[in-house]
């Protein structure tokens, strides 16, 4: 059997986190006490969830339950679009990244799928599709990445408008840095004088919906709060922010990685443990030899301190993560021996605690899991 190393997807708390979601939307739009709305924005902001990347790691089909109630899934991936599909999901998706070849396309016209496109070739994978194919036009707003710019956004409106099949249903945008304050108040104000420019070459009438908050945003910006918002880590319970936690932006951890004692060994002073001997004892000290590694997706720049929960006390890791095992300190929890549980990440231990540790984001953590690691759902 395999050993006990499981990683827990717990579908309640996606549950809770989009409901959140909705929540900040509905604040936003809370009376001032001078009677004036905090925001001249949209009441009914629908919301995409983003389930790029397996869900973040938490598995897509687990996410088609945790976000049920969302109005929209979005991601990059056609055989996950094709999965959500033929498991029943009827609301829009949206294909962040737009196609990658024209079989792309054609599937998008098959299974109603919208494309977010921002490059020659997407047009020209229209026009052979022969089919009516719903896209959001992609606008740089500084994150460098994909999307047209606003310098060369009449022109490619101007091929736009002239191809065939094309159906151009928004306008959607990345921010930068919507985590930093006032980070995205140019990146917006960029967004909206494009979507006014595309609207402008529009028939009388017609709707343009706008799409540019993700997480961060939902919190900082209740500006970008248009037709659109397209929430991701923080619907798996992680923030979006560097030294704010989960619970105080009302979000639970969706994902549990617990494993279990291996083996107890007591160190006497001037002993290490681990590779390279990092952790050297001070005094004398029992520690827990633990089954999880940087194999299973543990980070092994974790350093000694990181935290852990053993059987729910808070400690901490010991010396270097080696593929397939850790070590923990066993000082506070006296009773620990062989089978005694050891959450890595989840509800006791932050996995945006851990990732601070290993100078790295959550975002990665979920991502890593390995396959090896036994999943289920909670």
């Amino acid at each position: 059997m395999p050993r006990n190393l499981t990683a827990t997807t717990l579908t309640g708390a996606m549950v809770h986190n989009l409901a959140r979601m909705r929540t900040l939307i509905a604040e936003a739009h809370q009376p001032t006490p001078g009677g004036a709305l905090q925001v001249q924005s949209r009441q009914d902001t629908r919301l995409w969830a983003v389930v790029k990347a397996d869900a973040y790691g938490h598995g897509l089909l687990n996410a088609l339950q945790g976000f049920a109630a969302a109005d929209g899934m979005a991601l990059l991936e056609f055989e996950g679009a094709r999965l959500l599909r033929e498991r029943g999901w009827t609301r829009p998706v949206l294909m962040l990244e737009g196609p990658f070849d024209a079989g792309d396309v054609r599937q998008a016209a098959q299974q109603q799928l919208t494309l977010a496109i921002s490059q020659p070739r997407h047009l020209q994978w229209i026009a052979a599709a022969g089919q009516p194919v719903q896209v959001y036009l992609k606008i740089n707003t500084g994150l460098n990445r994909l999307g047209v710019t606003p310098a060369a956004l009449p022109a490619f409106l101007d091929a736009l408008l002239a191809t065939p099949n094309v159906q151009l249903a928004g306008c959607m945008t990345h921010f930068a840095n919507a985590d930093s304050p006032g980070g995205a108040d140019t990146p917006l104000a960029v967004f909206d004088e494009a979507v006014a420019a595309v609207s402008a070459r529009l028939p009388a009438g017609s709707e343009l919906a706008h799409c540019s908050a993700n997480s961060a945003a939902l919190y900082t910006l209740p500006a970008s709060l248009q037709h659109w918002a397209r929430p991701g880590i923080a619907l798996y319970g992680a923030s979006p922010f560097a030294g704010r936690r989960a619970p105080e932006l009302g979000l639970q951890p969706a994902m549990r990685l617990q494993g279990e004692i291996l083996a107890v060994q007591t160190l006497a002073p001037g002993e290490a443990t681990g590779y390279g001997g990092r952790f050297v004892a001070e005094s004398p000290i029992r520690i827990g030899i633990v089954g999880c590694g940087y194999a299973d997706g543990y980070p092994r720049v974790a350093p000694t301190g990181t935290p852990v929960a053993i059987d729910g006390v808070r400690s901490r890791t010991l010396g270097r993560v080696s593929m397939d095992m850790l070590a923990v300190d066993l000082t506070p929890v006296p009773h620990a021996g062989p089978g005694t549980p050891v959450e890595l990440w989840g509800e006791q231990v932050f996995i945006d605690e851990v990732a601070e540790s290993a100078g790295t984001l959550g975002y990665e953590l979920m991502c890593a899991i390995t396959a090896r690691v036994r999943r289920q759902t909670g």
